[in-house]
């Protein structure tokens, strides 16, 4: 404890970790605590957690349905910037980070706190994310760390506590160690258990969220997505908000087994962890998006996109959500974007989301200058000068090592 406080918005979700902290807090720091739910799409009940947190005195209790926001201010931006860590993960968890810590902030505001408190653990990313997020909201609030301050390092220890003091234990709690898991809109992430070894296979084991692609239909399914200005505003043509879209495309992507991810990936801490992944919905916008870009971003531009995507994703990954850097960024993004708008068509198909058509108003596609049959628009014969110029330095450098006897 750095400092006396006197009340604390812990973000909470009613289950046997949070519960304990909720609890030990009140010991450790005799504050008030207020507890805060956010609903990002998980796909679970949030009143129990009300319930839990009234069943425990909390006199301020949040539950805030923020999937709107979620999508539209944190995934679509993300999705522009076509962000992906490690050539591979779509950054599900990630990216909720610090939308949490946003209205932790707001909480403690509204509430009179002057400190906030998390459940991430001291091995993982989402203690950084969370506290970098503070910091740069309100750095004046102190940021508590159960998991690095209590003696409770082990899930017996947390079970004896919650016994002693009172605190339900459910029955999947108390037997083999679960998984686990991290769940919302964009994705869900699943650690653990038999996965902790990276020979293993793990798909069967954990997907809940995904068909299994061969169970999947046995036909190909075809649905189309449409864009303004980068982000996605239609499928099929109906026009949905951020969520709802979203909704409809991890319903279509969980239908045919899109999005599964068996990933050993670099923790910002500094060790290797192994998890699995399912982004459905995210795997199809993110390939649609691509392919509306392939018409509408001149080539330097996508180049240029293509370079800094992963600076991008690592801020992303690290909790730099609110650095300048990670700003500075999403300008040169969203500039990019003006002209991104019109239809991607995809192909859902056993675990695949391929794009097999894309059209757009704004299409840089030229049929006169790339057509096999004659043009009245492009002299092949320029083609030889722009050749001869560009072979120049290559010539040069070859004659160099002719010269120095470095051919061999």
């Amino acid at each position: 404890m750095t400092r006396p406080v006197k009340k604390i918005v812990l973000a909470y979700s009613g289950g046997l970790d949070t519960s304990v902290i909720l609890t030990w807090l009140r010991e450790a720091y005799d504050a008030e605590v207020v507890t805060f739910t956010a609903d990002l799409g998980q796909g679970e009940e949030l009143e129990p957690a009300r319930k839990t947190a009234e069943a425990a005195g909390v006199k301020e209790i949040y539950v805030d349905d923020l999937r709107d926001e979620f999508v539209r201010d944190y995934c679509f931006p993300m999705v522009r910037a076509n962000a992906v860590y490690e050539g591979q993960y779509l950054l599900g968890t990630a990216i909720a980070r610090p939308l949490i810590a946003k209205r932790l902030v707001e909480i403690a505001h509204e509430t009179g706190a002057d400190a906030v408190a998390h459940g991430a653990t001291g091995k993982g990313n989402d203690q950084v994310r969370f506290e970098l997020g503070v910091a740069a909201l309100d750095p004046a609030l102190a940021v508590i760390a159960p998991w690095r301050e209590w003696d409770l390092n082990s899930r017996g220890k947390l079970i004896a506590y919650a016994e002693a003091h009172g605190i339900e234990v459910p029955t999947d709690k108390r037997g083999e160690a679960p998984f686990s898991i991290d769940a919302n809109l964009w994705h869900t992430s699943s650690e653990g258990k038999v996965l902790e070894d990276p020979a293993e296979e793990g798909f069967d084991e954990v997907c809940l969220r995904t068909t299994s692609p061969e169970d999947a239909p046995d036909a190909p399914e075809y649905v189309t997505i449409g864009f303004e200005r980068g982000d996605a505003v239609s499928i099929d043509g109906t026009r949905l908000g951020p969520a709802a879209l979203l909704e409809r495309l991890n319903d279509l992507g969980a239908k045919h087994g899109v999005g599964r991810l068996d990933l050993v990936e670099n923790r910002f801490v500094g060790m290797k962890s192994r998890g699995i992944y399912e982004t459905p919905g995210g795997t199809i916008l993110m390939t649609a998006h691509r392919g509306i870009e392939s018409l509408t971003l001149d080539r330097g531009a996508m180049h240029l996109k293509d370079e800094l995507a992963p600076k991008y994703a690592k801020l992303v990954y690290e909790g730099f959500w609110f650095s300048p850097e990670r700003e500075m960024l999403q300008a040169a993004v969203d500039a990019s974007q003006r002209h991104v708008s019109g239809e991607v068509r995809m192909k859902l198909y056993k675990g695949s989301a391929v794009v097999v058509g894309r059209s757009s108003p704004n299409s840089l596609y030229s049929l006169e200058h790339v057509t096999f049959e004659e043009d009245a628009v492009y002299d092949q014969k320029d083609a030889e000068g722009f050749i001869r110029l560009n072979a120049l330095r290559l010539k040069l450098l070859a004659e160099r090592k002719r010269r120095l006897g470095e051919n061999d």
